[in-house]
């Protein structure tokens, strides 16, 4: 039996015919965990991988010491090496199939294609099992408000996997801002040189051959079929609309965390967006995204006023302020600014190597506030990874819970929503409640480029008119389509 394109094999009605035998399982203390069945030594999880073949496989070997039980990838191909590494573990193709069948799983750590995140955690969170789910949380914005709610309802463990927020230099920058040290702070940049694989492009022409060890249905999962083709899988999905986020998903939840965390942004109030050329199949070359937040309340030491952050990619880089040092390093790689009234404060990813600056030269800021780091992990394994294993074993929340990460992805994922909406030549005011775009109506025409499709092994030259043409759409439909997606394939949430 196809599992992925019966409907009958929903998620519903997955959950129903397995949550009376696996609903309420939960992770306790050390001290107790023998209760659960659990092959000795006692007080190990047992993981399962979902998407293991690239960063899960990393995710797993800083997991140290726990009991990987189980192994799910659709490309046993790709996947064999974590196979060999962990030849206890059962291998499973179909995550649905893993989770109503084996029964010793306490938590899932998931890493597949973007499109494809939502699904399995709900599923998981559904039968009482922890999630490490990596970044960005979900493909769309009514995702991530799915799953924290998700999250919410059932109590497990959870833990977006943007790694670096369990750095010190998050909590030292938020102690900086939170002082007073900069002022008030109205104007954030954040940018990437990603991305590195290619966007920007047509569908591939020609059709190849699925490897034998590839389930290409089940990489396809809710999205629309296509035939397979390298461009896709395994690594150059990121690109393409229907299976990633582009650099803003990939790096939108690494580069902007620190913002959203120190600023304590929450739910911008508009949105908007401008890139090199959109087309149908996959993200811009390059784009510059802006959202606009509301005042928030102020701090003891700090106020939070009205703020336009804005996001550049593809390498695209923010004007220096002009009273900044000349050997002040703005990182073209991937960084974040805050332009405050006192200070400019300048730093790459989770705040590393930041520096504060103040009348054109550097400063030491004196702060007032401190913020708890953290842990380390006494096993030597990954210190965010490692945070999540804990708080499962031993209670506790983790530092990128869905309740901080679910709110936070809605505003990365937002900005390619401003990107692809960006023909109607507006400012996107946002409903977050409703998760709706308010100022679209039910007339206008969304205007998007569809590039002819290009063959691989043959060189084509065709003038400009002939290789692209203009396709119109209802932009209200799209906008809620693109909001919450209509899962295909009789996928369902």
């Amino acid at each position: 039996m196809n599992l992925k394109t019966n409907s009958a094999y929903s998620r519903r009605n997955f959950i129903g015919t397995t949550a009376t035998a696996l609903a309420g399982i939960s992770i306790i203390p050390s001290r107790a965990v023998a209760g659960l069945g659990h092959t000795p030594p006692s007080d190990k999880l047992n993981i399962a991988g979902i998407g293991i073949g690239g960063k899960g496989a990393t995710n797993l070997r800083n997991m140290p010491g726990q009991n990987i039980v189980a192994l799910c990838d659709v490309d046993w191909d790709y996947a064999n090496h974590v196979f060999e590494t962990y030849p206890k573990a059962k291998k499973w193709k179909d995550f649905r199939k893993m989770l109503e069948k084996q029964k010793d799983i306490d938590a899932v750590m998931i890493a597949t294609p973007d499109h494809t995140h939502a699904l399995p955690a709900a599923a998981a969170m559904e039968l009482g099992k922890h999630v490490y789910l990596q970044k960005p949380l979900t493909h769309s914005v009514w995702e991530s408000r799915y799953l924290t709610e998700v999250a919410k309802r059932t109590g497990v463990v959870t833990q977006m996997g943007n790694e670096g927020h369990s750095n010190d230099e998050v909590y030292e920058v938020t102690e900086v801002v939170h002082s007073g040290c900069l002022g008030d702070i109205k104007e954030a940049h954040v940018w990437t040189n990603r991305p590195i694989w290619r966007q920007g492009m047509p569908k591939p022409l020609k059709e190849v051959k699925v490897p034998k060890t590839l389930d290409w249905d089940l990489f396809i999962g809710p999205a629309a079929m296509r035939p397979y083709n390298p461009e896709y899988h395994p690594w150059i999905w990121r690109g393409w609309w229907d299976f990633g986020t582009g650099a803003l998903g990939d790096m939108g939840c690494h580069l902007l965390d620190v913002p959203n965390y120190a600023l304590q942004l929450g739910a911008p109030i508009a949105f908007q967006a401008s890139s090199s050329l959109v087309n149908t199949e996959s993200a811009p070359v390059s784009a510059k995204v802006s959202y606009l937040f509301p005042a928030r309340k102020n701090l003891p030491y700090c106020a939070l006023p009205e703020l336009e952050l804005t996001w550049y990619d593809g390498g695209l880089m923010p004007s220096r302020p002009y009273d900044l040092p000349v050997d002040a390093p703005m990182n073209p790689g991937g960084g974040f600014m805050f332009v405050g009234s006192k200070a400019t404060l300048i730093a790459e990813a989770y705040g590393s190597k930041w520096k504060v600056y103040k009348n054109g030269q550097e400063i030491v800021p004196e702060t007032k506030v401190n913020i708890d780091r953290i842990p380390d992990d006494p096993q030597g394994g990954g210190r965010h990874e490692m945070h999540f294993v804990n708080c499962c074993k031993n209670g506790g929340k983790p530092a990128s819970r869905f309740e901080y990460s679910g709110p936070f992805n809605e505003m990365v994922v937002m900005g390619n929503l401003a990107v692809r909406m960006q023909s109607l030549q507006k400012t996107l005011l946002w409903d977050s409640e409703n998760m709706k775009v308010t100022n679209i109506s039910p007339d206008e025409k969304l205007v998007t480029t569809k590039l002819s499709q290009f063959s691989s092994d043959v060189v084509t030259y065709k003038v400009e008119s002939e290789s692209r043409s203009r396709v119109e759409w209802n932009a209200q439909e799209m906008c809620k389509e693109w909001i919450k997606h209509n899962y295909q394939n009789g996928w369902s949430l």
